[in-house]
């Protein structure tokens, strides 16, 4: 006896997977441009090249010139290199050793000039001034002492001396009195000639030297 109720699709309720979405079945690929397409064969052919390039430099030795020559030139540098620094190092050298040179003829040069000019007196002929007007006065009693000291001091080169007598205060022992520097060398040598010691410089003079005979 056949069955009446037979399961049909009508007899289930309804549910989600009897409605899925509707979409795109599949993926499909849009059409490639000719540059993609030959950029793969370019990097393979590339590749191969250099591969065949290095092949043929390791086979036929031409890697191990261009190494062999580049170490040559390295190595050829380096003498030139060596030898101009050697000349540099000569030339300073040759040049400090002037300098120590010129430095120790200046030095001394210098030890043999001061001992001369401090061994040379102020008083020397060369710094006297025997035009100078140098003025004796008497401060003793000794009638023509001042005449008799200033004809000492002619027959020495001097050509204006004069004699005179005392007008003001007079100092405690013989003095030659000198105005500026200029009349040192001429004082000492005065000093020197009439056998006076004491020797001073002094301002407002009358004339550049002044000799105060006192004894």
């Amino acid at each position: 006896m056949a069955r009446k109720d037979r399961n049909t699709d009508e007899s289930y309720a309804q549910d989600v997977f009897d409605n899925p979405p509707q979409g795109p079945i599949g993926v499909h690929r849009g059409n490639r441009s000719i540059a993609s397409r030959l950029v793969p064969f370019l990097i393979v052919i590339i590749v191969a090249a250099v591969a065949g390039v290095g092949t043929w430099a390791a086979m036929s030795g031409e890697g191990a010139k261009l190494f062999s020559s580049g170490s040559s030139a390295s190595s050829s540098s380096s003498p030139s290199a060596k030898s101009t620094a050697s000349a540099s190092a000569s030339a300073s050298a040759s040049d400090t050793a002037s300098a120590s040179a010129s430095a120790s003829e200046s030095a001394s040069e210098s030890a043999s000039a001061s001992p001369s000019e401090s061994a040379s007196s102020p008083a020397s002929s060369s710094s006297v001034n025997l035009s100078a007007q140098v003025r004796v006065v008497n401060g003793t009693r000794k009638t023509g002492y001042a005449a008799k000291q200033a004809a000492v001091l002619t027959g020495a080169g001097y050509t204006n001396v004069v004699a005179a007598n005392p007008s003001g205060s007079l100092p405690s022992a013989s003095v030659v009195w000198y105005q500026n520097e200029s009349d040192l060398a001429t004082a000492q040598d005065v000093a020197a000639k009439l056998g006076i010691s004491n020797v001073s410089k002094v301002t407002n003079l009358s004339a550049p030297v002044v000799v105060v005979l006192m004894n």
